[in-house]
């Protein structure tokens, strides 16, 4: 990419998070979660491949999965992972038969440089509430929870907390939560907590991981 694209890349793409960014609430969540979903997204070639999968909750059964396939929109930029992965996340989500109460991202909400990563994204172009769940922080500062399921420390910036730090497996790296958009941050962590039970990470998004890795493979 000729450096002047670039430049008109990141440009556009701050000025589009800036708009966006206006309309995120952090909010206590409305109404009674019944269904969770999980997306994902992977890369091969100049194809991006993203899953949404459904689950019913707090029971956690499996009851619709989708993915979509296109062509990479955006170029990697650190801070912009939304555009190069939101069209694909969207159009899968869209694909579900059912509209989710709660959607989980492997990515960030608020926790982000910016202050609006992909989860806070997605959530206000589809109006739903979203949570990001990330094994790694972008930004903030915190203390090492307790080695045992269920601890968990605020992660802060600036003096103001953004996301929480949650173990969701005894003796097992804690994933950073952040509300996304019309949720907020106790609610967040409750969900993620009650929807990762076996593994690190909460099975909606496992399961759309997995999805993706078996979509790459065929191609």
């Amino acid at each position: 990419m000729k450096s002047s694209s670039f430049a008109q890349n990141v440009t556009h793409a701050k000025k589009i998070q800036n708009n966006l960014k206006q309309l995120v609430r952090i909010i206590p969540l409305r109404g009674n979660v019944t269904t969770v979903a999980g997306v994902d997204a992977a890369f091969t070639g100049d194809k991006v491949i993203a899953a949404a999968c459904l689950f019913s909750y707090p029971e956690l059964i499996l009851s619709e999965e989708t993915f979509s396939l296109m062509k990479t929109p955006f170029p990697y930029i650190p801070g912009f992972l939304s555009f190069r992965e939101g069209p694909a996340v969207v159009r899968a989500l869209k694909k579900l038969q059912k509209k989710p109460d709660v959607v989980l991202f492997d990515g960030q909400g608020i926790a982000h440089p910016h202050g609006f990563g992909i989860a806070s994204h997605i959530g206000v172009i589809l109006g739903l509430p979203t949570i990001g769940c990330a094994k790694s922080k972008l930004i903030g500062e915190y203390d090492e929870p307790e080695i045992s399921r269920r601890s968990w420390n605020p992660l802060w910036s600036r003096n103001k907390t953004i996301g929480s730090v949650v173990r969701t497996r005894d003796n097992v790296k804690p994933v950073f939560v952040s509300p996304g958009h019309m949720i907020d941050l106790q609610t967040s962590r409750e969900i993620v907590l009650r929807t990762a039970h076996r593994f690190r990470l909460p099975e909606p998004i496992r399961h759309a991981d997995l999805m993706c890795r078996k979509i790459k493979k065929t191609l």
